[in-house]
């Protein structure tokens, strides 16, 4: 059971923050656009509509502000963690510091769910606007390959029916992003801020218009009655911002971006409050502009927000909507799918999942095929899975992980009272006791089906796990072999210890090198000889320092090879053979009967030839 406890310390945490592969570029205004750039987007331009007409009516803004709530307060501890433990991995990490290694790669499952399909919907909502936009240009996508293959048949304006086969349109707006966030972040988030720029104008527009065209009897009755659980009603709010509330994981987007802020305890505190603020108050605006144009039972449709232009007479600003709801809906692809490769990118760094994932392009310094295979699986559940289906899935895994994080928050504050927290979560621990609160209460509030699909999703997860990540944990390795690497390490230290003699083989062996060409063997039958017939000499260890450093200044001059021979060798012994004195103490009788009897018999003949030839040549010169 301790195995499955194992938790990685705040102290390595911190160490991968500052020593990761990698670029730092993200400042605190590419944070909150980062933020915004999630946040702004399905929310608005699909789901809005959907949960209007199916669960709360004009009361949206009353879910919206629930669920804002509800983020507010994960929001503040989420500032925290990411200024103590300023790393990729977002809930992920929080829960491997707090709660241990098994309650972290649950955490992860609900991360994948809650980025991967939440990728997937909003590809799906930007396929939507994007066939529409196609049709006020009089260019016609085929409807069968425009819908989710499992999403049932499509109705047409005639009345008839279609059975879909692949909504190609989401899987190329997945891959495209991919292919964009593989060449590079900072090249993405300067993508990512005019995007947001186009997307923040045309809202704007929208509500600046359409204050003038409210009708106040569509607000009549604000809450409608309940016909059923979750469908209208107190009830129906509760639904509609467990909904709704998947559109707000963008602020947690930005806590996966903490390894490559530039300034990431004092930006990520920022980027995450800022962008929730923003969002939040455009979020209840716009719902409030959307339901007093149009009656909420007519916006259960794919492009709300395109309906209630429609409804102003304005052609040419529901053209400018289209356009903000496609780039919109890109930057929250672009977002979701960075958070998910990073989230990706740190499990595998732990060994929870395969190195592929890990691995750093050399040229673009981003986790390439990492990215570029999360844009395949997210293309591919973007095609053939129905928006309605991964909407209440993306909200569960979202809340279940902001729970952990507020959790975290008050684990650390007595389990490392300590650290040193740049942001602290004010109102503590009223603020992360609420989070947990409100973030259960809107998961009770969800479909019942909705968690037979978790458990399911969670048991597949937990077989990988044990199949995989339990036996190929880092942080598991790096602890339970801790004291066996400790111990053979010891006496690889100490064994060189006594040969101290050794590290002087390679000074001399410098200057020996262009000497020992021609008198290889004789240098070495003399040092041999001298060693054997002098065992006295030996104990002189202290005499080779300086006599060492006269032997290059006459191996220069000494050509003729028997002087340098007979001189040298012997005064070079003495160094070499400090070590085998030792030795022949025991039995020095040894090595005299073997070594030098072969190696004389030998090496005496050259020595011999050597000073009759040569010397004799070239000794006479010098005597004249």
């Amino acid at each position: 059971m301790s195995r499955l406890l194992v938790k990685k310390s705040v102290a390595a945490i911190q160490a991968e923050g500052k020593s990761n592969h990698l670029k730092r570029s993200l400042g605190p205004f590419n944070l909150i656009s980062l933020g915004i750039g999630a946040i702004i987007g399905a929310g608005i331009f699909v789901i809005t509509g959907t949960a209007a007409a199916e669960h709360a009516g004009p009361a949206i803004v009353l879910a919206f502000i629930l669920a804002g709530i509800a983020c507010a307060f994960t929001g503040l501890c989420y500032a925290e963690l990411s200024s103590v433990l300023p790393v990729s991995g977002s809930a992920y990490t929080y829960a491997y510091a707090t709660l241990g290694e098994l309650m972290a790669w649950f955490m992860g499952l609900l991360l994948l769910l809650e980025y991967g399909l939440s990728a997937s919907t909003v590809a799906v909502g930007w396929s939507g606007y994007f066939v529409s936009l196609m049709e006020s240009m009089h260019i016609m996508i085929p409807p069968e390959w425009a819908h989710a293959t499992y999403g049932g048949a499509v109705t047409l304006a005639d009345g008839s029916t279609v059975e879909p086969i692949f909504n190609l349109p989401a899987f190329c707006i997945a891959m495209l992003v991919a292919i964009l966030l593989t060449i590079g972040v900072k090249e993405s988030a300067n993508v990512n801020n005019i995007i947001v720029a186009i997307k923040l104008a045309v809202i704007l527009l929208f509500v600046g218009f359409g204050v003038f065209h409210i009708d106040t009897a569509n607000w009549t009755p604000f809450i409608p009655p309940e016909i059923s659980e979750g469908k209208f009603g107190y009830s129906g709010i509760l639904a509609a911002a467990g909904m709704i509330f998947f559109a707000y994981i963008g602020f947690e987007a930005v806590s996966t971006a903490a390894q490559e802020a530039k300034n990431p305890q004092r930006d990520m505190p920022i980027g995450i409050l800022g962008s929730l603020v923003i969002c939040t108050i455009l979020y209840i605006i716009v719902s409030a502009v959307l339901t007093g144009i149009v009656h909420y039972s007519k916006l259960n449709v794919p492009d709300p927000m395109a309906i209630g232009v429609d409804a102003m007479n304005l052609p040419w600003l529901s053209f400018l909507v289209k356009i903000g709801a496609i780039t919109g809906l890109s930057s929250v692809i672009l977002v979701v799918m960075y958070g998910q490769t990073r989230i990706f990118y740190i499990m595998s760094s732990d060994g929870l999942l395969p190195s592929i994932f890990s691995r750093i392009h050399p040229t673009f310094k981003t986790p390439h095929i990492n990215t570029l295979l999360v844009g395949f699986l997210i293309g591919t559940a973007a095609g053939l899975t129905p928006i309605s289906t991964l909407g209440h899935l993306v909200s569960m895994g979202t809340l279940m992980a902001f729970a952990v994080v507020c959790f975290s928050v008050m684990y650390l504050r007595k389990k490392e009272p300590n650290l040193v927290r740049p942001f602290r979560t004010p109102g503590y621990p009223l603020v992360p006791i609420l989070g947990i609160v409100f973030c259960l209460y809107l998961v009770y509030g969800l479909p019942t089906e909705i968690y037979k699909l978790m458990g399911t999703w969670l048991a597949i997860g937990m077989v990988f796990y044990f199949f995989y990540g339990y036996k190929n944990s880092k942080v598991a390795k790096g602890t339970a072999a801790a004291a066996p690497k400790v111990a053979p390490a010891l006496p690889q230290h100490t064994m060189p210890r006594p040969h101290t003699p050794a590290p002087y083989n390679p000074t001399p062996a410098a200057p020996y090198k262009p000497v020992t060409q021609p008198p290889v063997a004789p240098a070495g039958a003399a040092a041999t000889a001298v060693v054997v017939s002098k065992p006295v000499e030996a104990p002189k260890p202290a005499a080779p320092a300086p006599v060492a450093e006269k032997k290059p200044a006459p191996a220069a001059p000494a050509k003729p090879v028997a002087p340098a021979a007979k001189g040298k060798p012997a005064k070079r012994a003495t160094v070499k053979k400090v070590t085998p004195a030792k030795k022949p103490a025991p039995a020095a009788k040894k090595p005299a009967a073997k070594v030098p009897v072969k190696k004389a018999a030998v090496k005496k003949a050259p020595a011999k030839k050597a000073p009759v030839k040569k010397p004799a040549a070239k000794a006479k010169p010098k005597k004249k």
